[in-house]
């Protein structure tokens, strides 16, 4: 094959990752090399981590690997091919039957991660008649998922009913798709969600959350938001969740009635066309889920870490953002700010993320410091005396 003379392959590329790199905006993996844990070691360091989802401490429990040693051995590790050929085996099967009763829903249908639950999900219900209406500050699957459904698409403010409704009355679509997630994952705050419901209800129109940050942290029973606000599946029609934060595995599901499973099944592309999550994370799953609802002692604990690092920052005069749950940013604004912040803590030997734009607005770059079960209070007060330090060396306040 002959390439044309004009051809300039990926010409243009390298200046935009220049671009980025001089806005401050780049990104880099770390390698991780062992287990997910507070106290890790990551690119050859020892480290005590505040930035993993790991919110429950159940990633390296001793029964969730068991669990998926034994269910690798007796199904083999992959899933071999998507649920409707033949990729949908018996630990499936079984933790979409308990979790089903886990949520008080009718049905529940597993995908391979949340971002693709969400995106089968929105494009499965919608089309070029519709609308969907999305929070402001909804994670990118969501907002992905709303554009790539062809549905006429708008964002309401924040937490904000009444911009919602004032969006809902004004639209003469077919359905109605309001889109939410429960616990955003940039601020940590909870949607106002018996608001959102009634707002819906007014307008005739579904309701939509994505919980994937409340599973496991939120409710008596690490319900989520739909358990904290006893919210009915009338009042909330299509509830998302995923499996690789409070549950410590892999993978997402949808919770909902027969009718919204089966038209899933029937439509949701991401669904459809992907092989199955590997059947030993469902049977792992499944003991996290038991220890989830049965070891309320993490949630409590969990709540406490909590209250401790918001008491110790306040007297430190940290100003945090309005958030009860383990998510707990610290917004700096500039970027490279931010990134020397970071990058001081971890020669301190604390892990604290720097987030930067697009993932968070123009000018509120954030540590974002996330809290788990696993943190004890001690190294609460190692992370505050780091960041007074660091502060300290950077000049950041």
């Amino acid at each position: 094959m002959t390439l044309p003379p004009d051809y300039r392959g990926f010409d243009g590329l390298s200046e935009d990752l220049e671009r980025r790199r001089g806005q401050h905006l780049y990104r880099h993996r770390r390698l991780l090399q062992s287990p997910q844990q507070p106290h890790l070691r990551c690119d050859d360091r020892e480290l005590l981590a505040f930035c993993s989802n790991d919110y429950l401490g159940l990633a390296n429990h001793h029964e969730v690997i068991a669990a998926f040693q034994q269910a690798a051995s007796r199904y083999g590790v992959g899933g071999g091919a998507s649920h409707l050929v033949i990729g949908h085996s018996e630990p499936h099967h079984a933790l979409e039957d308990a979790l089903a009763e886990f949520t008080g829903r009718e049905r529940v249908l597993l995908f391979s991660s949340g971002y693709m639950a969400n995106m089968g999900v929105i494009t499965a219900l919608l089309g070029k008649k519709d609308a969907v209406f999305e929070d402001r500050l909804n994670h990118a699957s969501l907002l992905d998922g709303g554009l790539l459904s062809r549905a006429r698409f708008q964002r309401y403010l924040h937490n904000d009913s009444a911009s919602l409704s004032a969006r809902l009355a004004s639209s003469d679509a077919r359905r109605k798709l309001v889109v939410t997630d429960g616990v955003f994952s940039m601020d940590g705050d909870v949607a106002l969600l018996p608001e959102l419901a009634a707002t819906c209800a007014d307008h005739n129109a579904w309701l939509m959350v994505d919980d994937a940050h409340g599973f496991g942290v939120l409710g008596d029973s690490g319900g989520g938001c739909a358990e904290h606000f006893e919210m009915s599946a009338e009042q909330l029609p299509v509830l998302v969740g995923t499996l690789g934060k409070g549950f410590g595995t892999a993978g997402a599901f949808v919770a909902g009635s027969e009718v919204l499973i089966e038209t899933l099944i029937q439509q949701a592309r991401s669904y459809i066309y992907t092989t199955s999550m590997p059947p030993a994370v469902a049977a792992a799953t499944l003991v996290s889920l038991r220890l989830l609802q049965q070891e309320g002692w993490r949630r409590e604990h969990l709540a406490k870490m909590v209250q401790r690092f918001r008491l110790e920052a306040a007297t430190l005069g940290l100003e945090l953002m309005a958030s009860e749950t383990p998510i707990q940013p610290i917004v700096i604004g500039d970027a490279s700010r931010a990134l020397a912040l970071s990058a001081h803590l971890e020669t301190l030997g604390v892990l604290v993320t720097a987030i930067r734009p697009p993932t968070v607005p123009e000018g509120s770059a954030r540590l974002r410091v996330t809290l788990s079960a696993a943190h004890t209070e001690q190294d609460i007060d190692r992370l505050l005396e780091a960041f007074v330090i660091a502060a300290k060396k950077t000049g950041v306040r």
